[in-house]
């Protein structure tokens, strides 16, 4: 096996780790991570073997939506450390070989920022035009768009006698990338993170930048059909790319919303014209029956394996996609997709293989490395995320769910399930924090921690050091073609992936109960080896017949 050196592409054969800083590690006692945490925990990242970190937004932002709402571009939040903390994280990234890729929203701004209380002061600012400003019809709304976040997506200015439109938060204003101004400043940001040698970006839905210009009500839905995937998002792309992405040679990752493979084939074009990679969310979404995210609900299997083999095939030799299954936004996929009491350490080992064996750049979420789970919370006091408070209040006190039916749903669906704190050690707090934390640590976390995984080579954690090492050196991984090759199996996912010179062939029992299927015929066993497993192989030889235990993945690759 050879290691390939392509510096221009690195992020195809790279791994990224996601770090959502406020609950990743606290230098102190304030029970809030912040930057000198992360920089203190970078060996074990260089430990680990990724190639880069993804840092969910570190700005100024009154925090409304944890960050997503920025009031300063140019400034770190102060509760998570000062310009000098940051630049120190990326000299020391840097030392080590990680890259650094900055999450930034440019959809919107808070209404804290200055743009914005320009506008609001002055009908006649000149910064009014940075938003989406309409009249009243019929003394209402413009049209009937709803927010992501529940009610509308227009706000009232009294003083003003117009609406603002805001997407998600009331306190999240949309900006007007129609004014050739915004985008200017866009440019300007960026490039100034770019100049202090930020490696790449995440951008945050910036499918939904380009609205329909005549802003219709919609007669079948919530208005996402007229600004998702809009008439001018590509141009825009393109603009910015040209002047900024294709200048530094930035890396980007666009999250796209309710997007389309078809747009996602042009967003991450491999002519590199707008952006590097997309993220989509779409299997993510085999346990919302109908759609409907709060309800408690087993995953449709199958469903999940066709949603994968769309996008494989799909973007195969025409674009490239970020492969995950956790965020910040996620609940913890060991819970979710697998088990995480009896066969946590082997259903979380089989979900890491499921996905980084495919085409794509992988994202790893902190904890995720080491198996982590959602906390189990019993009480609607235990959670802190707003969408999960709101969810409760309106499903509990205005549709008569009941409490305990609620709090089940919640400990399955809510975001905090993803964002309490990193489990390091099995000190007070999970060596988090030296204060109590601003969420509730999962109570496991004597039995699951960063410091036992590191200690135990049988973990969770070197075998995602080893998937990591495996992208680098199995070339197949990186350009071969995808194939699901049982879509009717009830338990096992399994598919190959073929370039002119190697076969590989990933097979995952999603169950608790042995599991068998045959390999292709054209596959000669006899050349193959198994290069990765969760359980000890007895026979090192490979057989057309496979049993699979509970949970167990094999990955196996043929030289052809």
């Amino acid at each position: 096996m050879t290691t390939k050196v392509n510096d221009a592409n690195w992020w195809k054969t790279a791994s990224i780790y996601q770090i959502y800083p406020k609950s990743f590690c606290d230098s102190g006692s304030k029970g809030t991570g912040d930057i000198q945490g992360i920089i203190s925990k970078l060996d074990y990242l260089k430990l680990l073997g990724i190639d880069a970190i993804w840092l969910t937004p570190v700005y100024q932002s009154p925090m409304i939506d944890n960050g997503y709402d920025i009031s300063d571009y140019y400034a770190i939040n102060p509760d998570f450390g000062s310009m000098e903390d940051f630049d120190q994280l990326l000299s020391e990234a840097h030392q080590r070989g990680i890259r650094i890729i900055m999450d930034i929203v440019v959809n919107h701004t808070s209404t804290e920022h200055h743009w914005f209380q320009s506008a609001l002061a002055d009908k006649n600012s000149p910064y009014r035009d940075y938003y989406i400003w309409k009249d009243p019809v019929d003394g209402q709304a413009p049209n009937n768009w709803q927010s992501k976040f529940g009610g509308s997506a227009w706000e009232f200015d009294g003083t003003s006698g117009q609406y603002f439109l805001h997407l998600f938060a009331k306190e999240q204003a949309d900006l007007n990338w129609e004014n050739p101004t915004v985008r200017a400043e866009v440019k300007e940001v960026i490039s100034y993170w770019a100049e202090k040698g930020v490696d790449g970006f995440r951008l945050d839905v910036i499918n939904l930048i380009s609205k329909q210009q005549d802003f219709p009500s919609d007669d079948i839905g919530d208005g996402r059909r007229f600004y998702t995937d809009g008439p001018r998002v590509h141009e825009y792309l393109q603009e910015i790319s040209e002047a900024v992405f294709q200048k530094y040679g930035s890396v980007t990752v666009g999250e796209m919303s309710s997007t389309t493979l078809e747009h996602c084939q042009q967003y991450s074009s491999l002519d590199n014209k707008e952006l590097s990679m997309v993220f989509n969310f779409h299997h993510l979404k085999a346990d919302y029956p109908n759609g409907e995210k709060w309800t408690k609900a087993p995953f449709d299997f199958l469903q999940l394996k066709q949603i994968f083999n769309h996008w494989q095939t799909g973007l195969n030799g025409k674009g490239w996609g970020a492969l995950f299954w956790c965020n910040h936004d996620q609940p913890r996929v060991v819970s979710r997709l697998g088990n995480d009491q009896q066969y946590r350490v082997e259903s979380a080992k089989m979900l890491g293989a499921s996905v980084h064996m495919m085409q794509g750049t992988p994202y790893i979420y902190q904890g995720e490395e080491i198996g982590m789970t959602n906390p189990g919370y019993t009480s609607i006091e235990q959670y802190r995320d707003v969408e999960s408070t709101n969810m409760y209040d309106i499903m509990v006190n205005q549709q008569g769910v009941s409490h305990d039916e609620m709090i089940a749903i919640l400990a399955q669906k809510s975001r905090d399930n993803s964002r309490t704190p990193m489990q390091w050690n099995s000190e007070v707090y999970a060596g988090f924090s030296k204060g109590q934390p601003w969420l509730e640590v999962a109570k496991n976390y004597p039995d699951i921690n960063a410091e036992k995984a590191v200690a135990d080579d049988d973990s969770v954690f070197y075998f995602y050091q080893q998937l990591i090492k495996l992208r680098k050196e199995i070339e197949v991984i990186t350009t071969g073609s995808y194939l699901d090759l049982y879509p009717q199996h009830d338990a096992i996912f399994g598919y190959q992936r073929k370039s002119e010179s190697q076969t590989l062939i990933c097979l995952n029992n999603y169950y608790g109960e042995e599991a068998e299927c045959v390999l292709p015929d054209e596959f000669d066993c006899d050349k193959a080896e198994y290069v990765l497993a969760n359980y000890d192989l007895q026979a090192d030889r490979v057989s057309q017949h496979q049993v699979l235990r509970p949970y167990e993945t094999r990955i196996l690759v043929l030289n052809n």
